[in-house]
């Protein structure tokens, strides 16, 4: 109605057209394009999407509420806008007027201050009036079958006036793919790092308990080693902690190959026999190629604890031209040996060697007796 008063206004100063223009534009153009405008203010499309999504059942009810932050958007919701307020005002306007035009025809035949109505329809004979009645039962199911198409097709449009255009569409499936591939990163640093010291922490201490009489030196070194991988395991633990609360004082930086003499001795104090061969030129790879490197290496490892037990692992690292070649060999261990693991990690060692564009193998070797891991990094990032 405001609209409706502020075209009344208008009209009868408006220099130009006949009195049927004006009249259509009182009524149509001009309340027509002021709903317009107004649904181009961005929180209009907030408050009809609440409203299409409380109110309409069906498509609308998967409408996520939410301001226009296109032109698109904008344009769309301003033609949604006035189509709700015009039908609105159609639907509302027969809602008052049908039912007392109804309730005079349904007692017509039965009052008599209604017989100059029924003379002027035509309607002398007692047997015409008695119709008059079910003229006004069918003006009510008309007007109930009215608001229910109404809603039933304002529900199946307001999804595309009111839902995201294109562009959002892309922004918000670009947003789920980066939050993801965060998951799927801090997911890979647990299972790396803390899964890698809960293995060697296992191994440590069963062989702890079974030398603890008759050789108590080596029991002490592997409690101490137990103590370190717990507390190394912590702190991985806070840094992922601290990328998921994205706390900047939480996030320590991550092991590269240089700390990779320390990952060697723990998983030697666990009772492994490994033979490391690193080349000095390991340690001036970059600093991305390092970290995912001792991931890798950390990671293989740990499925020849899992998944082979307490078997000599051999491990080769080394620079060729511009490449970072690594492999980690392991005999398959005896039939019943059993790992524990989730299956994640040859999964988790391609998921970084893809991110660097480098290649990797996995499997049994040709004799069938032993399992290898090859992995070859590029150095540069345009290699």
């Amino acid at each position: 109605m405001p609209y409706w008063f502020l075209a009344i206004s208008l009209t009868p100063v408006l220099p130009f057209g006949s009195q049927t223009v004006k009249i259509l534009l009182m009524l149509l153009v001009l309340p027509g394009a002021a709903t317009f405008v107004t649904g181009l203010v961005p929180t209009v499309r907030l408050l009809e999407t609440s409203l299409a999504r409380e109110l309409l059942a069906g498509p609308a009810a998967a409408l996520v509420p939410g301001p226009a932050r296109s032109w698109e958007s904008r344009a769309r919701t301003g033609a949604w806008f006035g189509l709700h307020l015009f039908a609105g005002v159609v639907v509302s306007g027969l809602s008052l007027a049908v039912p007392p035009f109804a309730f005079v025809l349904i007692v017509a035949p039965l009052v008599g201050w209604d017989a100059q109505f029924l003379r002027i329809g035509g309607m002398r004979d007692a047997w015409p009036q008695w119709t008059v009645p079910f003229a006004g039962l069918a003006s009510l199911a008309a007007l109930l079958a009215l608001i229910v198409l109404a809603g039933a097709l304002l529900s199946r449009l307001a999804p595309w006036f009111l839902g995201p255009s294109a562009a959002e569409r892309l922004a918000d499936v670009q947003a789920r793919a980066v939050a993801l591939a965060e998951r799927n990163r801090l997911a890979r640093e647990l299972h790396d790092s803390v899964g890698h010291a809960l293995s060697v922490v296992t191994l440590q201490a069963g062989a702890a308990g079974r030398v603890l009489d008759s050789d108590p030196a080596f029991a002490r070194e592997a409690l101490g080693a137990i103590e370190e991988s717990a507390r190394a395991a912590l702190e991985d633990l806070d840094h992922v902690l601290g990328l998921l609360r994205e706390d900047p004082s939480r996030t320590a930086p991550q092991p590269t190959l240089a700390d990779l003499g320390r990952l060697l001795e723990q998983t030697r104090i666990a009772g492994v026999t490994l033979d490391s061969d690193v080349a000095p030129e390991v340690g001036h790879v970059p600093a991305a190629v390092s970290r995912e490197a001792y991931r890798i290496v950390q990671e293989g490892l740990t499925n020849a604890l899992r998944h082979a037990g307490r078997v000599p692992v051999r491990l080769r690292l080394a620079v060729a031209g511009e490449r970072l070649e690594m492999e980690i060999s392991n005999p398959l261990g005896a039939p019943g040996v059993a790992g524990h693991g989730g299956g994640r990690g040859l999964d988790g060692i391609r998921e970084r060697v893809t991110v660097l564009r480098g290649e990797m193998a996995a499997g049994p070797d040709g004799d069938a007796d032993r399992w290898r891991v090859r992995v070859s990094l590029p150095l540069r990032s345009g290699a």
